[in-house]
């Protein structure tokens, strides 16, 4: 009987092992992938000029070049494989209106402001932080906020790393107002701090308004 046992216990661990294998393997984007995440992943990273190929969804050799780009600028593993922590800094985490998505951005735009505005009053944070809004909803930025945190040159903290350091508290509470609705930027899509800006271009935008160390234009 106890053989019996052991035999059918290891027939169900042969059968169970290899597909607990093939999902984890499935379970991510990588070269020769193809389908509705491989043409999200396209997408998100031409609009943030990693990638200058077609959005077909399949994962050839460009876009596996793109995600290498990508990873490197983010601090993450160089493999050219979109796995789970590649793929939520390009902020897919499936349907955009879940709740877990919201979270995620909320947190993304926590990390942002902590970054960025550390050190700044609790109203130059938020403003801070309504700025990544404001570009999501404008014609000339990515429509996500991961797509305008993470774009391509866009923001000192995520090529340096800041982007990574620990949350505050208050940046948490400030990305929760700026997401409420509160503007104090008053509808500005740059700032800029005028004691170490060197572009010339930032500081000719209009001024909407100056909050501690930040200047915001349009």
């Amino acid at each position: 009987m106890k053989k019996h046992l052991k035999t059918a216990l290891c027939l169900i661990f042969c059968i169970i092992l290899p597909l607990s294998i093939s999902n984890s393997v499935f379970s991510l984007s990588k070269l020769g992938s193809s389908g509705a995440e491989v043409r999200e992943i396209q997408t998100r990273l031409k609009k943030w000029k990693y990638y200058d190929g077609k959005i077909d969804g399949i994962y050839g050799e460009k876009t596996k070049s793109a995600v290498k780009k990508f990873q490197k600028n983010n601090n993450l593993t160089v493999d050219g494989i979109c796995g789970k922590k590649t793929l939520a800094k390009m902020g897919i985490y499936g349907l955009s209106n879940d709740s877990s998505s919201s979270s995620a951005e909320q947190n993304l735009i926590a990390k942002f402001i902590s970054a960025e505005a550390r050190g700044e009053s609790y109203k130059g944070q938020v403003a801070v932080g309504a700025v990544i809004l404001n570009r999501v909803k404008h014609a000339s930025f990515p429509d996500t906020v991961s797509g305008v945190v993470y774009q391509n040159g866009a923001f000192d903290c995520v090529y340096n790393g800041q982007i990574n350091q620990p949350t505050t508290e208050t940046a948490k509470k400030a990305a929760k107002d700026a997401i409420n609705g509160w503007d104090p930027s008053g509808g500005a899509i740059y700032y800029y701090n005028p004691k170490t800006a060197k572009s010339d271009w930032i500081k000719s935008r209009p001024v909407v308004s100056v909050i501690g160390n930040h200047v915001f234009c349009k």
